[in-house]
């Protein structure tokens, strides 16, 4: 979730100085964008997921500390709960096997944690949202111990001046009110990186955004959130709502959320991140002594950590990034739209898909995002987070259809196409979308088999908290036999 820090306060002069470096930052880092500094031959693709823990008896484990000196790997990592843990896959090339060498790293990553977490009663769920998570579970109490979580909450809720109140309507209704951000440890997300060139940014961006309704309808996973069922992917409007900086006041002001969808296409990465400046107050204004401006003169590479720490804290569901590997540069878009899970063989179709797509798209002649508003892209969300794989979307030059119809008849192909073009082998890439085509066929993906599966015992008899927890019992079973989400309703 980021780097640690070691400040516990910050006085006026902190954020003075913080804006001041920040807009340092943002002049150097468009000197660097006419300067063609950045790293892009190669383009390399990154891969993290974030992870739940639990006991023998499905419920929350608040061990992630003990947890990660058993599993002793530095893929693995802490998040913001005592419950999550994030495993961050080294980045490669999607040409030549990528997707093969991802899915045979990961799941052997995953196979070895979780026996030595096992070895101490505890095992990995990987699923956008804990069913058996509780609202008694997302204290304060439960922060992780790095000190960034603790002073990220301080600073969002002096931000906000008053308590979070948190409302979701979808098949139940949830109201809750929270003294901490601890909520969002709930949302547990797969993130894929793609490293573009500066050129082509905006291009993959704008494509990102287009099809992000798309791909959280698709791969929706997160249905049941503190023992409720509210919509197909929960973890959307919750993450939206627990890092809320708001007061109602500047909602109806127009003061634009932290967690944003964005309000329109752009020209170029720095739009993106001259908005984030603009915009938002800086939530952790630490300052380094590096001048950006000075770096670039002497011929170096600037870090640029004001201007990345400050992005770090604007939740966008497609993030630019800048880093450095290697003493270059380069450019990724982020992408965080996806949910966890339910299966690694799942989550590499995922990434499949929106690779492929986005590639697809930014290299048309005719781009996606001349033939469509944004407001249609920023429905189309809505639409998947709400009814999932049965949603409706919009298209252009077809309208308004079901989203499965559209993935099917349309954006197959094109992500094939895409595919082929990041230099993935057809084998590769027709075993992995064959994966999001059945979910389409059968309209079964991760949210449609957790609900059926709650219903089937619910009607046997079971409460609510014993269906959650029977069902996440088989949901972990089914998890480690890698067996597409669609194959599910067959072994149950």
């Amino acid at each position: 979730m980021g780097a640690e820090v070691d400040a516990t306060q910050f006085s006026r002069e902190d954020r003075k100085r913080h804006r001041e470096k920040v807009r340092r930052g943002l002049d150097a880092f468009a000197r660097m964008l006419t300067a063609a500094h950045f790293d892009f031959e190669r383009p390399m693709t990154g891969l993290e997921i974030e992870l739940n823990l639990v006991d023998d008896a499905m419920e929350p484990a608040m061990r992630n500390a003990e947890v990660l000196a058993a599993i002793a790997d530095p893929m693995f990592q802490t998040e913001l709960g005592r419950f999550n843990v994030e495993i961050n896959v080294a980045p490669r090339r999607l040409a030549d096997g990528g997707f093969a060498s991802f899915e045979e790293s990961v799941r052997r990553a995953l196979n070895a944690a979780d026996d030595k977490a096992e070895a101490i009663g505890t095992h990995l769920a990987m699923v956008g949202i804990l069913p058996t998570l509780m609202p008694e579970h997302v204290t304060l109490d439960s922060v992780s111990e790095n000190p960034r979580y603790s002073l990220l909450d301080q600073q969002i809720f002096a931000a906000r001046g008053e308590d979070l109140e948190i409302v979701i309507d979808g098949v139940e209704r949830l109201q809750m009110v929270s003294d901490t951000i601890m909520p969002e440890a709930a949302c547990t997300s797969t993130q894929v990186h793609l490293q573009v060139s500066p050129d082509d940014f905006a291009g993959y961006w704008n494509a990102a955004q287009a099809v992000a309704g798309i791909q959280v309808a698709v791969g929706a996973n997160s249905p049941y959130l503190f023992g409720r069922e509210l919509v197909a992917e929960s973890r959307i409007p919750l993450f939206e709502q627990s890092t809320e900086t708001r007061a109602e006041e500047l909602k109806t002001q127009g003061v634009r959320p932290r967690v944003w969808f964005g309000e329109r296409w752009i020209t170029s990465i720095f739009d993106l991140f001259e908005e984030n400046s603009r915009y938002f107050p800086a939530l952790l204004p630490i300052s380094t002594d590096e001048d950006p401006i000075q770096v670039l003169d002497d011929g170096g590479v600037p870090t640029l950590d004001e201007l990345r720490l400050h992005n770090g804290t604007v939740y966008r569901w497609n993030r630019p990034v800048y880093d450095i590997s290697g003493g270059k540069p380069h450019l990724r878009v982020e992408n965080r739209v996806l949910p966890a899970g339910p299966t690694v063989v799942d989550t590499m179709a995922n990434a499949a898909f929106f690779a492929g797509l986005v590639r697809a798209l930014a290299d048309d002649d005719r781009p996606i995002w001349s033939q469509m508003s944004f407001q249609a892209a920023n429905e189309n969300f809505t639409a998947g987070v709400r009814n999932g794989i049965n949603a409706d979307v919009y298209w252009p030059r077809i309208g308004q259809v079901k989203v499965a119809e559209l993935v099917v008849r349309r954006l197959l192909p094109m992500a094939a196409e895409g595919l082929r073009l990041w230099g993935v082998a057809d084998a590769e890439s027709a075993r992995l979308l064959t994966v999001i085509e059945q979910r389409c066929l059968r309209a079964a993906n991760g949210a449609t088999w957790q609900t059926a599966e709650v219903s089937r015992r619910e009607r046997a008899g079971a409460s609510r908290p014993e269906a959650l927890r029977g069902m996440l019992g088989t949901y972990l079973e089914l998890m480690h036999s890698n067996e597409p989400v669609h194959e599910w309703e067959t072994r149950t």
